[in-house]
């Protein structure tokens, strides 16, 4: 696990939850990202650091809905694989944003080789 120190209390709860979903891991990248991934893909990245904003992947549908919402933008570099990022851990609702990330992490596991996804069951 990688030690970080924040004094933001959505942090690590963000973090926990992320963490709690199965085969996940997490690293450092970019000098200020935490990224996220199931069996090194990528699935979720926050910083580290203020303003903490908050990237995950999405259907192509939700990527535009949620980018016309205040707050949420096409992810820097990755939006044109359906990324978007929030302002910051608050822009959603605590338990929308952990189904964005939930909804994240199902859409690339089911990317993966079936190798890997029959490790889950």
């Amino acid at each position: 696990m990688v030690s970080i120190r924040t004094t933001n209390p959505l942090f690590e709860p963000v973090r926990q939850f992320c963490l709690s979903l199965p085969f996940v891991t997490e690293d450092i990248k970019w000098e200020k990202d935490l990224v996220f991934s199931v069996h090194n893909k990528m699935f979720c990245v926050t910083m580290i650091e203020e303003p903490f904003t908050i990237a995950f992947k999405c259907n192509p549908e939700d990527a535009e809905l949620l980018s016309r919402k205040k707050g949420i933008i096409p992810a820097p570099y990755l939006a044109r694989y359906d990324w978007v990022q929030c302002e910051t851990l608050k822009t959603l609702p605590q338990k929308e944003l952990q189904q964005k990330i939930r909804d994240s992490y199902q859409l690339v596991w089911d990317k993966l080789p079936a190798k890997l996804r029959k490790l889950k069951s």
